[in-house]
């Protein structure tokens, strides 16, 4: 019941038992189904726990049984707080006042800002935002919702592929992704296609040029592949090759995996926090305390307050801390092993290309040192081996 919503809104106190039976008490309570919660003894031997103000009157009775008093030690809750703010008018007035001048702004447009990589300058922008209503003290209502306000400012921005309107607290965010164009000088020009790398041709599709190798055929690196020169004589001419050309390629790679490990994990504990979000803003209301952990991960959720389809610069936002622990792992021999050559392999593949496929490994050398396994091993790839190469002059003759 501690720290509840509920137990808050209907208001608690910290109550000592003063003379009378302990044990009898708590079992009357039990039986009664009166909840307490924190019970604990002072130095003196003294009962002392929390409870609902609705729950503490209903201990008359109880009390008369056991032969013992109540100490009110301490209250909690809204009732009283609304209680003390009753005897400070001016005080709750000012609040309430606060609360009201702060809601009215946070309705206000304070920042319109720009983000993304973009060429259209960020004046330019601001002033089609502008001329669509969206500056800065404009009254939120009166601006369209973000994806009708998104359209209209991509309408006055024909360079842009796409804008985004994001409303965050007071503050507008405006999202521009550049159109891309056709580059006239990106044309492809004469070229070969030749090898990046000494290997044996798997497969080759020339879609364009005149293919000079064949499958199985070893190649060496920068040798022409496709030729981009069709025809003899005077009808000779120069064009683009295109095409794909596979071949298997070796790689020797050093790989240390080492047999100590150290791993984070959560442990399942955590700790909550709850906000009153106003605005940009937030003040916290709930979860008080030190931070709990000596390593730990947070994630936060946003609730905002609504009324039909109108969201307010009001809202809850829950907070979660969770603990984390660093784990030691001790692998063996083999399992480091394993581990290294399983990343060695993702690191060529990714090295290699999408169409990259491991066809051979061959271990040529195993070290087992300070807790390290050191492999020298040699991968066979099947890759794509063609790279472009202009074709600057026309050959002699």
């Amino acid at each position: 019941m501690k720290g509840t919503w509920l137990a808050t809104a209907r208001g608690y106190v910290r109550v000592k038992l003063v003379g009378g039976d302990p044990q009898a008490f708590l079992n009357l309570a039990v039986s009664g189904r009166i909840a307490l919660w924190d019970i604990a003894y002072t130095r003196a031997g003294e009962l002392t726990f929390g409870i609902t103000v609705a729950d503490f009157l209903r201990l008359r009775p109880l009390l008369k049984r056991c032969g013992a008093r109540t100490r009110i030690v301490q209250k909690r809750g809204l009732p009283f707080q609304l209680a003390r703010l009753s005897r400070r008018k001016t005080f709750a007035a000012g609040m309430l006042g606060f609360i009201v001048l702060l809601y009215a702004l946070s309705t206000f447009v304070w920042q319109v800002r720009v983000k993304g990589e973009t060429s259209i300058p960020p004046e330019r922008i601001l002033r089609a935002a502008q001329e669509e209503g969206l500056h800065r003290y404009q009254w939120f209502p009166r601006l369209p919702d973000a994806e009708a306000l998104a359209r209209r400012l991509a309408a006055r921005l024909p360079d842009a592929a796409w804008v985004g309107v994001e409303k965050k607290g007071t503050s507008v965010i405006i999202t521009v992704v550049d159109a891309t164009k056709p580059d006239p000088g990106s044309a492809a020009g004469p070229r070969d296609l030749v090898a990046k790398a000494d290997a044996v041709v798997t497969r080759v599709v020339a879609e364009n040029g005149k293919p000079l190798v064949e499958r199985n055929d070893r190649v060496r690196k920068g040798q022409v592949l496709v030729s981009g020169w069709l025809g003899d004589g005077e009808l000779r001419k120069a064009v683009a090759s295109e095409g794909t050309v596979m071949g298997l390629v070796w790689h020797e790679m050093k790989i240390v995996s080492p047999q100590v490990r150290l791993q984070k994990t959560l442990t399942g504990d955590s700790k909550e926090r709850t906000y009153l979000t106003i605005g940009s803003r937030a003040l916290q209301i709930s979860g008080y305390g030190g931070v709990p952990f000596a390593e730990s991960r947070t994630g936060a959720t946003v609730h905002p307050w609504r009324i039909f389809s109108w969201r307010l610069p009001l809202g809850i936002m829950k907070e979660k801390e969770m603990e984390v622990a660093t784990v030691k792992e001790t692998l063996s021999a083999e399992e480091a092993r394993e581990a290294g050559l399983r990343q060695a392999r993702q690191e060529l593949l990714s090295r290699c290309g999408p169409e990259a496929r491991i066809t051979s490994e061959n271990i040529l050398h195993e070290q087992k040192e300070n807790g390290k396994v050191m492999l020298t091993v040699l991968f066979e790839v099947e890759q794509s081996i063609a790279v472009e190469r202009p074709i600057v002059q026309a050959p002699a003759g």
